[in-house]
């Protein structure tokens, strides 16, 4: 008997914990919850990133022919020019007493000239009546024709040293803004090998080009005529945008790393841009507007098993299993384009989850571009996850009368943009 009350004491307790546990500690079991979403309609792009160097589209380096000092300075950092304008004049004595002197030599040949051809003319008359020899008269004609010719030599040296002269003042050659200037008044400038620059002036501050250096690893999708946007460190919040003009086939390479020049458009019509920026270059390889887009990770999903009890699975899940084979879609077909490719998603349709053939475009790896197989009413899975409490909770308020229907677009869907 004792036994037997020890027995049932045990049997009490025992079930007691089980009714405690059960009611008090049971994590209640809630079926998974598939989040879904409707494709929707928007712009992708494949892209490459790259950095570079504002830079005017033409600049010139104004120097000077000729040496001497620098007498006056007409123009400084940032001034605005016209082409033909004084910028700067060296000082001229040297060139204007050579001028002098030339001039000097040149009155004298002309003198000359006028002698011998006076003593010419008279040499003739004598030679013809037969008054001196025939030897006096070619004297006279060779002395004559040197005097002539003394003369254009004289005209000539003037002609270059006027022109060594006007070297002197320096003329802008483009209407632009000087961008550098690298003398200043009573420096002296020897051009005796090169031609020192005085001056770097930009024609169009408005119209600039960027010089990104662009991986070899993505020049190959880089061509003249694709859009770019860019960024610079001053204008954090503004975003510029741009055309390729141009790629350079002259390669640099750095630390074994292989890049090409790429010239990329870019308008400056508000001036904020300065050469020598810095630009953070996005090149749009391929661009598609207003298409069919659906998340990425729609691409991954497959259902497992544990939706076999909550939906009838119409398809071949990469988990395997027997599952209901998918009705042909006759409306189906495959894209000429080379960069479409055949992929699957999972759809949602009451209690059915469907498996559909799509051919898909471009995929930046968050988006990618529905080409056909989907319309914009149907529900793509992407993903599921263990139910909860908080889960059930939000279900039941959702149903509730009390509360505002939602949409049903599926849990953690992607809402319109």
């Amino acid at each position: 008997m004792k036994k037997f009350k020890v027995l049932l004491i045990i049997l009490l307790i025992a079930l007691a914990g089980v009714v405690v546990w059960y009611f008090f500690f049971r994590k209640p079991a809630f079926p998974p919850v598939v989040n879904t979403v409707k494709p929707q309609y928007g712009d992708i792009s494949n892209s490459i990133t790259a950095t570079g160097a504002i830079q005017p589209i033409d600049t010139v380096s104004v120097g000077s022919q000729v040496s001497g000092t620098i007498q006056y300075i007409y123009a400084d950092f940032n001034s605005k020019v016209k082409k033909g304008q004084l910028i700067a004049q060296l000082d001229k004595t040297v060139q204007a007493a050579q001028v002098s002197q030339i001039e000097a030599n040149l009155a004298s040949a002309l003198s000359q000239l006028t002698y011998q051809q006076a003593n010419f003319n008279r040499q003739t008359e004598l030679f013809n009546v037969g008054a001196i020899s025939k030897a006096d008269n070619e004297t006279a004609i060779n002395q004559y024709n040197a005097a002539k010719a003394q003369v254009d030599n004289f005209r000539s040296q003037l002609q270059a040293a006027k022109k060594t002269l006007s070297f002197t003042e320096i003329y802008s050659p483009i209407d632009g803004t000087v961008l550098s200037r690298n003398v200043s008044a009573g420096q002296t400038v020897a051009a005796s090998f090169n031609t020192p620059t005085l001056f770097v002036i930009a024609k169009d501050l408005t119209k600039m080009q960027v010089r990104a250096s662009v991986d070899e690893a993505d020049i190959g999708n880089v061509v003249a005529g694709q859009h770019v946007s860019f960024t610079v460190d001053a204008f954090p919040d503004d975003v510029f945008d741009g055309t390729v003009l141009d790629i350079r086939l002259n390669p640099t390479v750095s630390a074994n790393v292989v890049t090409y020049t790429t010239l990329i458009d870019a308008p400056n019509e508000k001036l904020k841009l300065k050469p020598g920026m810095t630009a953070s270059v996005t090149i749009y390889t391929k661009q598609e507007k207003n298409v069919m887009l659906v998340p990425s990770k729609a691409l991954t999903f497959s259902p497992d098993s544990t939706l076999a009890k909550q939906f009838v699975i119409i398809g071949k899940p990469r988990t395997g299993g027997t599952f209901r084979k998918p009705a042909a879609d006759s409306t189906h077909h495959v894209s000429k384009d080379s960069t479409v490719k055949p992929a699957t998603v999972w759809v949602k349709q009451g209690d059915s989850l469907i498996q559909k053939r799509v051919h898909i475009g471009l995929n930046d790896d968050t988006e990618v571009e529905v080409v056909n197989g989907l319309s914009p009413d149907e529900e793509v899975v992407l993903s599921i996850e263990q139910g909860s409490s908080k889960t059930a909770k939000s279900t039941d308020a959702t149903r509730s009368p009390f509360m505002p229907q939602r949409r049903p677009s599926g849990t953690g869907g992607r809402q319109g943009r």
